[in-house]
């Protein structure tokens, strides 16, 4: 499952990919007897075009959908995935019956091992064509961004498969002919030989990974080209070789990096001379390193690189076509703490990745749209790139053209709170629902930007409620709706909504300790449910022993139960951590005060007021008080 800082590559754990998966991936492959629409190179060689799958860009996530026993679903097209998987969330809200995996089998990437379950959906519908009794892996953390799961390779591997993402497309092509020693990078000037390709690895169904190699600062790496990755990843140990260490000049935090099982590393944005594939070098860039171990990989090349190339895998050659369609090569945004965080007001790169200088001429205009949906999808690709301006033209053009569809107003709403334009994100948001009253993404990003202009007031709170009411019990939007409630200051709130998401959630999903560790936060605040409140932290703790966010909620557990002595103990814990927490130094300086110790309490309250002036207020509103 595609792999990376907000990824999930995984390798299949045996000897041989069971037969039931094989026999899933033969029921794949009845879409060849698709019709093919005539797509001519040059003679001998022509390519026809199997399929094309519509992609929309929800930040660097390639969305597609199909449904799943007649309902919609949402996956993310990922290249880096071996099998088509859902989330035992997904699974359980798709009434699906679960079976062991094999003795043996296990699923696996940079996160660790992960549970893993078998399900065989009754029909499968993709490409507008019917399939029955398809099998699905069910493991894994929620994805976020309302996805159900993946669609991996035993779906890419039917022909040759051509990642447009910058359009909004994924297309299935298979070459007739005599095509061996044709380039196949159709769409690109032959002449002018613009385009770059590489020889990848031969693909097989136990490991069908597109993998080649490339250069960082002078130095070859297997490379794997991962769309579920949402950013570019190079190990520590590949870093290493060349040169660079996170201790190393000019490298900075990069946020945390974290994949299909229950493990959170690190990732670092971190300088580099170099960085060559095929034809193209990136000189002088920055890229993302992290404390990731994929075998028999050095990195990711994730859906950053393809929204900033057109690349075409040519499985049918064992080769790899791609040229530059321009703007950043490499998302370099500070990443955020879970997997499952809705898109909202994405910021802009850290750094963007300068043009690679590439044999040739530069890639041509991307292609005119022909309705509002490839308007809207060629719109949510610019926004990925930050590419601002031309995402409003594009979504303001398919919102003209199709003012019914509610989805094209709330992603271009999504592009005003990225730009910072408030009213009108608020204006397309309210006209998304005006139009889909339930839509949960729309109801919860109104709610979250008036969170974000601090508007905790009852039109916020019916937000709240409508969400609440349209969503699933297994939603990841129950962890934002408990935080916003939070925010409302609405703790027996915030604390149902929690545990709707902890119940419904296998204890092994990655963000369980988030959960536990809020709905501790959330009684502790609201002075309710103390006992309760302690064994939430305690499991969150055994999980993470070593959260200084954790060990300060527990801090104000014990202050509020009067036990002065193990609250300073864990904000003295939390605090050797992360030493400018205003929460742990006022309630240690609280507890300390209860304990006589006037000189030391004080100075503790002092140092938590330059850090937050107001908290002493925030705290008073909520009887925390000396």
């Amino acid at each position: 499952m595609g792999a990376g800082t907000r990824s999930r590559v995984s390798w299949a754990r045996t000897a041989q990919v069971p037969r039931r998966l094989a026999w899933s991936a033969l029921a794949i492959l009845t879409l060849g007897c698709l019709a093919p629409g005539g797509l001519t190179y040059a003679e001998p060689c022509t390519l026809a075009r199997v399929a094309e799958l519509p992609v929309t860009m929800l930040g660097t996530r390639p969305m597609v959908h199909a449904a799943i026993n007649g309902t919609d679903a949402l996956f993310i097209a990922d290249s880096g995935a071996f099998f088509n998987t859902l989330t035992p969330a997904a699974a359980e809200q798709l009434k699906l019956r679960l079976e062991p995996a094999p003795f043996g089998f296990a699923v696996s990437g940079v996160g660790g091992e992960a549970r893993t379950w078998l399900t065989t959906v009754k029909t499968f519908t993709i490409f507008n064509l019917e399939v029955p009794k398809v099998t699905f892996l069910v493991a894994g953390n929620d994805l976020g961004y309302g996805a159900v799961g993946l669609l991996g390779q035993n779906v890419f591997r039917i022909g040759d498969t051509e990642y447009d993402l910058a359009n909004g497309a994924i297309r299935i092509l298979r070459p007739k002919g005599d095509c061996k020693k044709s380039g196949l990078a159709y769409w690109a000037n032959a002449e002018a030989k613009p385009y770059s390709v590489i020889d990848i690895d031969f693909a097989t169904a136990a490991h069908p990974h597109n993998e080649g190699a490339a250069y960082v600062n002078g130095k070859k790496i297997r490379v794997l080209f991962d769309t579920g990755a949402a950013t570019s990843v190079l190990t520590l140990e590949a870093a290493k070789r060349a040169g660079v260490t996170p201790d190393s000049p000019g490298v900075t935090p990069g946020g945390p990096a974290f994949g299909i099982g229950r493990r959170v590393g690190q990732s670092w944005l971190a300088p580099f001379a170099s960085f060559k594939i095929g034809d193209e070098e990136v000189r002088n860039t920055r890229l993302r390193i992290a404390d990731n171990t994929m075998p028999g990989v050095d990195m990711l090349i994730g859906a950053d690189f393809f929204l900033s190339h057109r690349v075409y895998v040519a499985t049918s050659q064992r080769r790899l076509y791609f040229t530059y369609n321009g703007g950043p090569v490499f998302n370099l945004t500070h990443m955020p703490s879970t997997p499952a965080d809705a898109p909202g007001a994405a910021g802009a790169p850290e750094a963007a990745a300068p043009a690679p200088a590439a044999a040739g001429t530069a890639a041509p205009a991307l292609n005119e749209p022909q309705d509002a949906a490839a308007w809207a999808r060629r719109g949510s690709a610019s926004a990925a790139r930050q590419d601002y301006e031309h995402a409003l033209a594009d979504l303001t053009r398919a919102c003209e053209l199709a003012p019914t569809e509610s989805s094209y107003f709330y992603q271009r709403g999504l592009v005003h709170w990225s730009s910072q334009q408030y009213e009108p994100a608020l204006a397309d948001f309210s006209q998304a629902l005006k139009l889909s009253p339930d839509d949960v993404a729309a109801l919860m990003a109104r709610a979250g930007l008036r969170a974000s202009h601090d508007e905790p007031g009852t039109e916020l709170v019916a937000d709240l409620e409508a969400a609440d009411r349209a969503a699933p019990r297994e939603a990841n939007e129950r962890l934002q709706l408990g935080e916003l409630y939070e925010y409302a200051g609405l703790y027996p709130a915030a604390i149902l909504q929690y545990s709707k998401w902890i119940d419904s959630h296998n204890r092994d999903e990655i963000q369980m300790t988030r959960a536990l560790n809020a709905r501790c936060w959330a009684r502790a605040l609201g002075g309710q449910e103390l006992d309760l409140a302690l064994t939430d932290c305690n499991n969150a703790l055994r999980r993470s022993p070593n959260a200084a966010a954790i060990l300060d909620s527990r801090g104000l557990v014990y202050l509020r139960q009067g036990n002065y002595d193990r609250a300073i103990a864990d904000y003295d814990a939390a605090l050797r951590l992360q030493p400018k927490i205003a929460w742990s130094l006022y309630g240690r300086g609280l507890s300390r005060l209860k304990k006589g110790q006037t000189a030391a309490g004080q100075a503790d309250i002092a140092a938590a007021t330059a850090l937050s002036p107001k908290i002493a207020e925030n705290a008073a509103r909520h009887g925390i008080s000396p």
